[in-house]
């Protein structure tokens, strides 16, 4: 496998849109439990913010080199300015367009030691329809200067419009990377590639049995959406791709899981900026479960490093 230089990499223009958030995190110790209610007392001790949702792809794919722009919208509020100001120190380009009407999206995530989720409280509601036209317009100006489009969704309804991104790709012949949610998968129809994990994949597809009825079932799903490629991660078990006539199998490569948070932003910030850089399918997808793996050995939202990724040879 054939692995893409510093100079590739830092030439390869992304387009991140969806869904952004804010991944709050509390940390405190434990020591008792409340008299009020069977749950423990966290006794405060210290907060941390990261980029989440397609924000949290976006830092990916910056951290692997590539110059990148995120499109999407936010509250005007501090969990928005926070937001934008921790994707900018990422070396992102942040179009974040603000909405009066909303709140950001913010999960926050409530933890003990060692490094133990107890609670996780979720603050979002939709953009307005005036904003999106206005996000709409924003993306049909910039997508053709762009090499690859990754459409992050995350179901908050930020890619109202998602159709028209695709259709717009296509007419400049970029290539279209989706991270889907939900049961609708007819909205993603004519992506390059879609990128289910197992559990979203069965909810469109249906259950199987076998091996061979799982493949039947990918390859029918990619061509009813007319995808060139459906990639299907499965966590323990690695993830498999899908193309005309062809299925690639590649095991996991976790050491050891810390937390499985964001793996699948950075399976498909790593597929973007690989084929952005010119890479194949294949050598894509193997790059990018190496990069999965690494990252789920790190606590919460996190990223992989070039140095990460790229060494070890093939």
């Amino acid at each position: 496998m054939k692995l893409p230089n510093l100079a590739q990499l830092q030439a390869t223009r992304i387009m991140v849109v969806g869904d952004v958030m804010l991944d709050r995190y509390w940390y405190g110790d434990v020591s008792r439990i409340s008299p009020e209610a069977p749950v423990p007392v966290v006794r405060f001790r210290r907060s941390e913010d990261r980029p989440g949702g397609a924000a949290n792809v976006a830092r990916n794919a910056a951290a692997l080199g590539a110059r990148v722009t995120l499109l999407s919208v936010v509250g005007d509020d501090e969990p928005g300015r926070r937001l934008t100001e921790l994707v900018r120190a990422e070396k992102v380009m942040a179009r974040l367009h603000r909405d009066r009407t909303i709140e950001t999206t913010v999960k926050l995530r409530v933890v003990g030691p060692p490094r133990q989720q107890l609670l996780r409280i979720d603050f979002e509601t939709e953009p307005s329809h005036e904003i999106l036209r206005s996000k709409l317009a924003d993306y049909a100006k910039r997508v053709a200067a762009c090499d690859v489009v990754v459409l992050s969704d995350y179901g908050k309804g930020g890619l109202t419009h998602i159709g028209r991104m695709i259709a717009l790709a296509n007419r400049y012949r970029k290539p279209v990377l989706i991270d889907p949610k939900g049961s609708d998968f007819a909205r993603y129809s004519g992506a390059t590639i879609i990128t289910p994990n197992l559990n979203e994949f069965r909810a469109v597809a249906g259950a199987w049995k076998t091996e061979r009825e799982f493949g039947e079932r990918a390859q029918s799903l990619r061509r009813k959406l007319k995808a060139q490629a459906l990639l299907v991660t499965r966590g323990a078990d690695g993830m498999t791709l899908f193309e005309r006539g062809r299925r690639l199998h590649v095991p996991a490569q976790a050491r050891e899981v810390s937390d499985v948070s964001g793996a699948g932003d950075t399976v498909i910030a790593t597929l973007a900026v690989m084929l952005g850089s010119g890479r194949a399918f294949e050598d894509s997808v193997r790059l990018a479960n190496r990069a999965a793996g690494i990252v789920v050995g790190k606590f919460g939202t996190a990223v992989a490093l070039p140095e990460e990724v790229f060494s070890g040879g093939n």
